[in-house]
């Protein structure tokens, strides 16, 4: 749907007078110099460059595009851009109130405009995820015919959300995560440019860190929360944002944790400690705080997967598993849905029993090899593949065990010196059980001596 004759002319006013809108909108770059992040989406030669006029037109002419990426990359942004630079009628619909009726409007609306005085239209479609398979197929002939060029946005997978044929014609762009540096210079020229506050108030560094943690990459939020500070200082007669005032602003505590000092330590061996303490509760928190601080949700994974061998082992041998499971789907989803994801598996290895036998029997084992306790490997043991083995006695003697109806043979594996050397001592807590039964079996059936 085409913009009104009211809605034109506000359009117009915010443009003349930009005060009233609100920072994130009056921020907004008006050339693709000026976006911040999705730098492989701008080099020269790019779609979205040839979509602003920086290339060839005609047979060679730029593509539709759809743009997918989470909310506060760009999307929004990168098509406002382009209705600013090129020279085209821009419209702009929604998913989430236009349909049918409205898309064929636009078709009809850009046919004429070709027909009647040759200029093209670039039409934006925000959320095309909304759209039904239906209302996505109004918009093939228009995207095949080149009647008009779309740039549809949408934070769901299109390769799910998108009809395959609009996806065939149309270039996929992948926008990535703003990084903490990419929102921090946003966040820095908010405050000084004229468009912006105008340097009429500062930034301190641990502010501006606790910024950077509420906007999680978020641009727009990012802003949305610099300017509502900023408001409150300014109310306050303070001539710079301090984190009091921050916190207030958005209710949201700053969390005392450094990602690269003690903190990060601190709060990480807190998590490991009370996981394997069992107190599931003081656990949760821990988790918590690391995830509000913006902590790698890899790096809390990695301690996970290492808590569920080092604390819980065969007690529970499905704690492993899930640790193993968590990291890998926190490494695909990342924040904020993956701090379910860890807290499924922070919660688990909590409850689950405890058993450091794994962690104690190979750090014995370790310890004796360091320790020079090696020996040879007994001659029945050895490599008995290779030409003149036999000669060496390699392999004589050894009993197959599988040819035993208990599949257990009464040999000596160990080196000499470590023949009656026990290592692994497992306890009686859960799973466990059945393996210090089973290890109680196996040693008596191999004739093994107690140490």
């Amino acid at each position: 749907m085409e913009p009104d004759l009211f809605t034109a002319a506000a359009e117009e006013r915010q443009e003349k007078d930009p005060s009233g809108s609100p920072l994130a909108v009056r921020m907004r770059p008006r050339t693709l110099d000026e976006v911040v992040g999705q730098q492989h989406l701008l080099k020269p030669g790019s779609p979205l460059r040839r979509l602003v006029g920086e290339g060839a037109a005609g047979p060679a002419g730029p593509s539709s595009v759809i743009l997918w990426g989470p909310p506060g990359t760009g999307k929004t942004t990168l098509a406002y851009v382009v209705s600013k630079a090129t020279n085209k009628r821009f419209v702009e619909l929604s998913a989430i109130t236009a349909g049918v009726k409205e898309v064929r409007a636009v078709i009809d609306g850009a046919r004429r405009a070709v027909g009647g005085y040759g200029k093209e239209t670039v039409l934006f479609l925000d959320e095309i995820h909304r759209f039904s398979k239906a209302q996505q197929d109004s918009l093939l002939p228009a995207v095949e015919n080149r009647w008009v060029t779309l740039i549809a946005a949408t934070t769901e997978n299109p390769y799910f959300s998108v009809i395959s044929p609009l996806l065939s014609r149309s270039l996929l762009l992948t926008l990535e995560p703003l990084t903490d540096d990419d929102v921090r210079g946003l966040l820095r020229r908010a405050l000084t440019d004229d468009r912006g506050l105008k340097g009429a108030v500062t930034l301190p560094g641990d502010t501006e860190d606790h910024l950077l943690r509420i906007a999680g990459g978020d641009a727009r939020r990012a802003l949305t929360a610099l300017e509502a500070a900023a408001g409150a200082a300014l109310d306050k007669g303070e001539p710079e944002i301090t984190l009091a005032t921050l916190e207030e602003t958005v209710d949201r505590a700053a969390v005392k944790y450094d990602r690269d000092g003690d903190q990060h330590y601190d709060v990480a061996s807190a998590l490991i400690k009370s996981i394997r303490g069992s107190d599931v509760d003081a656990a949760l928190h821990y988790l918590a705080r690391m995830i509000e601080a913006g902590e790698d949700p890899r790096f809390i994974a990695r301690r996970l997967m290492i808590s569920a061998s080092e604390d819980i082992g065969l007690a529970d041998p499905n704690a492993l598993p899930i640790a193993v499971a968590a990291a890998q789907a926190v490494a695909m989803i990342g924040f904020p849905e993956a701090a379910l994801t860890l807290s499924h598996a922070t919660i688990a290895l909590a409850l689950a029993p405890k058993s450091n036998a794994a962690t104690t029997a190979i750090g014995a084992a370790l310890d004796d090899v360091r320790k020079g306790h090696a020996g040879t490997v007994p001659a029945h043991l050895r490599d008995s593949h290779y030409q003149g083995a036999g000669k060496l006695g390699h392999g004589q003697g050894y009993v197959y065990p599988h040819d035993l109806p208990e599949g257990i043979a009464a040999q000596q594996y160990a080196p000499d010196a470590l023949k009656d050397r026990e290592y692994y001592i497992p306890t009686r807590h859960g799973g466990e059980a059945r393996y210090a039964d089973a290890v109680e079996w196996t040693r008596k059936h191999l004739g093994r001596k107690r140490p």
